[in-house]
């Protein structure tokens, strides 16, 4: 091989290493970026719509104040570093002690810490134009008054009922207060707390049915309805 064919040789394998070099670049320009998407997705998962009633025996003043005020995005009336403070009334009406508005629940909205694995065992499996009398039934059997449960089936029907199947599971309540502890003070007798997790589905899968627990409402009572969309 003369020194022509030796250069001509050279150059070739130095296009090749270059070519090589450009693809595996676009290759991992590809992966941040798609990564950078998944992140960009998982740090919009929020805990949607928590509203928290209060129906105390009789007309008093009342704290609220949540346990990871780091995680809070949204508030409605405003929180503030001592929790809010309102003066409470036996049929729900609050009235906030701050600014002095007539309100009928506290609002917030936070980023969910929850890691999921994508695996469901237990909940339901339900299909979207069945999940109105679904949510019926499970928020009853969860301690939801009708005006409780017609809000929260109002508020989540438009996102569940477009899809095909939904996968729902309720939150334990060690589950809830892990992810956003909530003190109430005085102290109501009956606190409930229904935090929904689901997900859309194109097609039916099988889970263990998830087993509920109906509570007592008596005394003063706490009420808190949510949830999130598994992502």
């Amino acid at each position: 091989m003369n020194e022509i064919e030796i250069l001509k040789e050279k150059i070739k394998k130095e296009k090749i290493r270059i070519t090589l070099i450009i693809i595996l670049g676009g290759i991992i320009e590809c992966f941040v970026l798609v990564a950078g998407l998944y992140m960009y997705t998982a740090s919009r998962a929020t805990i949607d719509k928590p509203i928290i009633y209060l129906y105390p025996e009789q007309e008093i003043e009342v704290s609220a104040k949540l346990g990871r005020e780091d995680l809070l995005t949204c508030t409605y009336p405003k929180y503030e570093s001592n929790g809010w403070k309102v003066l409470a009334k036996p049929n729900g009406d609050l009235v906030d002690l701050k600014t002095g508005r007539n309100l009928y629940s506290l609002y917030w909205e936070g980023k969910n810490s929850k890691a999921y694995t994508g695996k469901f065992e237990e909940g339901f499996v339900i299909s979207g134009e069945d999940t109105a009398s679904f949510l019926e039934e499970k928020l009853e059997m969860l301690g939801l008054n009708e005006r409780e449960a017609e809000e929260f089936i109002v508020y989540w029907l438009p996102q569940l009922e477009k899809n095909k199947y939904n996968y729902i599971r309720f939150q334990t309540m060690e589950e809830i207060e892990k992810a956003m502890p909530l003190n109430i003070e005085p102290k109501p007798d009956t606190i409930i707390r229904v935090m929904m997790e689901w997900k859309g589905l194109n097609k039916k899968i099988e889970v263990k049915e998830q087993k509920l627990e109906t509570p007592e409402r008596k005394g003063f009572v706490a009420v808190e309805w949510g949830g999130t969309e598994i992502h």
